[in-house]
């Protein structure tokens, strides 16, 4: 249906929209389309449950185009943010449409489908924005294709960009949380799950339909999936997801799950801050990753903006305020004492000094963990939490204390790095504060066991038994694949007594001696020897031709391929910005 058309049907259905009545669900209108707020078991279930195991949502009413054509990539570097040409087919990124100014037109996930071919995913409530702000530029863009021709170095030829709605006819989900991965293993009957990487995508087939898998989301979660498939076969991948485990989820729980992850939403962390002005597109800390002034990228839209707003935020970082002109404000996300909920709009305070307002807040569930570190352990316990997200004064930091105006009562918040934090998978951790007038606002950890009182000798003779007690286990006990962490022999330290065992024997290849052996050090000819001796037994052991036998760490090696690999592919032009390395092996 053309978009100038879409007022006139609204309000729209996803191709789901029976099974969400068949589900209970509470339905709202949003953005012109009938969507699930929440499903009977409501928000905080379905929050909960997606932290847990794993939601599933329909997201078909974001707006879908697809940009195609021999000079597609050349059109995006200059109408998006993010550097396009660094995408491989089956790889997105996160990226915005941009202002002359520098701020935000939309924020959007860009898919490349195959060689030339691009998804772009934008925000329901900006479809038709969107879809005018493109195409407006991709007929000026065609009109004057030697100006793009110039900066990206292309040819006048085949000018023609593509540019097709495709929401309608290809359904979204989102498949999130800590049991995504397992749930889409055993419904895929072809194709393969994408690299583990984010933002890496493959195809599979699902209840007999094609589906374009993207490891992307708005959740937070370190494992998460979004589907394309067409709108025919979406009802069937749908309801094999449920079978398999997925719990569906509104668009209730989409904003606490996304909120609590200090993701931004457009009207309230981008857009136009609450007095009408445009947010500087940088003031969101998550756009620094979407942004690109890669030479391989060229001009674009809004970029001399851009530039001064990342030279202001390098300064703001090194508490150089003397560029806040370009950033008045940096989102901030918001820690609040107590039960009090700071909903958008609501004023931040610090020495009664109005410095931002609320964007987004609410109170989010978080499941409740049992010890500390790697023995951590998920229990059937959870709670509440008040939290925010906030557009503070570029001088606020993190750790400052402010206060929000709550309906007309001060709250008390800090100034926190983060709510969520994904990087131990398979899932996304809360991180509490909790307020202590001693020290602040901390973040919350079990309390330590306290040491017994004892005198120094006390102390010194339990230390030296927990060490023989450990150097017991490691003799008797364990099992150790290090390399470097094998214990010597008796006899070898025996020797080590007088003589370090751990001697500098460091040697390479000269070509000025014929590739021979050259020893950094002097009176290494016996480890010379020894290693030669050694070489002979892997060589005769393993059947290769080449052996190594000096020990070296799993990061020195990776490091020394993936250097070699990368100082190969540069040959020839070592003046210019590095090629990327596309996708060499993985044992995931």
């Amino acid at each position: 249906m053309p978009l100038e058309d879409q007022a006139k049907h609204a309000p729209f259905r996803t191709p789901l929209y029976h099974r969400h009545l068949a589900l209970g669900a509470k339905m709202i209108n949003f953005s012109g389309w009938e969507m699930p707020l929440a499903y009977p078991d409501g928000v905080v279930a379905e929050h909960l449950a997606t932290r847990r195991h794993a939601g599933l949502f329909d997201v078909s009413h974001m707006g879908r185009f697809l940009v195609s054509g021999p000079r597609a990539l050349e059109f995006l570097q200059t109408v998006l943010s993010n550097n396009a040409a660094a995408l491989d087919p089956l790889q997105a990124q996160y990226t915005f449409l941009t202002t002359p100014s520098g701020g935000a037109v939309d924020d959007a996930y860009l898919y490349c489908r195959s060689e030339g071919e691009y998804l772009l995913v934008v925000n329901a409530a900006n479809r038709r924005k969107d879809w005018a702000h493109l195409e407006t530029h991709r007929v000026s863009y065609r009109q004057a294709p030697s100006l793009g021709a110039q900066v990206h170095g292309l040819s006048d030829e085949k000018a023609d960009i593509s540019l097709q709605d495709e929401t309608e006819g290809l359904a979204m989900l989102a498949l999130q949380g800590p049991q995504s991965r397992n749930i889409l293993g055993v419904s895929i009957e072809a194709g393969h799950l994408p690299e583990p990487r984010r933002n890496e995508a493959s195809k599979a087939v699902i209840a007999g339909a094609s589906v374009l898998l993207s490891r992307s989301g708005y959740t937070g979660e370190p494992l998460g999936f979004e589907l394309f498939v067409a709108t025919e076969d979406v009802e069937r991948v749908w309801d094999r997801l449920i079978e398999k485990g997925a719990v569906p989820c509104g668009l209730g729980a989409r904003d606490t799950l996304r909120l609590e992850a200090a993701l931004p939403l457009y009207g309230h962390e981008l857009g136009e801050d609450p007095q009408g002005r445009e947010i500087p597109l940088l003031s969101c800390p998550l756009a620094v990753h979407a942004v690109s002034f890669s030479p391989l990228k060229g001009d674009f839209w809004g970029r001399e903006a851009l530039v001064r707003q990342q030279a202001a935020y390098r300064r703001v970082l090194a508490r150089d305020y003397s560029h806040k002109n370009e950033l008045p404000y940096l989102m901030r996300p918001l820690a609040i004492a107590g039960r009090g909920v700071a909903r958008a709009g609501a004023k931040v305070f610090k020495a009664d000094r109005q410095v931002g307002w609320v964007t987004s807040g609410t109170m989010v569930p978080y499941w409740k963990w049992e010890g500390e570190g790697l023995q951590a352990r998920l229990t059937d316990k959870y709670d509440l939490r008040p939290v925010a997200l906030a557009l503070l004064d570029s001088e606020i930091t993190e750790g400052d204390r402010v206060a929000v105006d709550v309906r007309g009562k001060e709250v008390e918040a800090v100034v926190v790095p983060y709510h969520l934090r994904s990087d131990a998978p398979p899932y996304a951790r809360p991180i509490l504060y909790s307020f202590s007038a001693e020290k602040g606002p901390q973040p919350f950890s079990a309390e330590k066991t306290p040491q017994p009182g004892a005198d120094e000798r006390t102390l010194a003779e339990r230390l030296l038994s927990r060490a023989v007690e450990n150097h017991r286990w490691r003799q008797q006990e364990c099992i150790n694949l290090i390399p470097s962490e094998m214990t010597p022999s008796p006899l070898v330290r025996l020797l080590s007594i007088t003589d370090p065992a751990f001697r500098y024997a460091e040697h390479r290849k000269l070509e000025a001696f014929y590739n021979t052996e050259v020893f950094y050090y002097q009176g290494t000819d016996f480890i010379a020897e020894v290693e030669r001796l050694l070489e002979e037994e892997l060589r005769r052991f393993l059947g290769a031709a080449q052996v190594e036998t000096r020990t070296v760490s799993g990061q020195m090696a990776n490091a020394a391929v993936f250097s070699g690999l990368v100082e190969y592919l540069n040959r020839g032009h070592p003046k210019t910005e590095p090629k990327r390395l596309s996708m060499v092996m993985n044992n995931h």
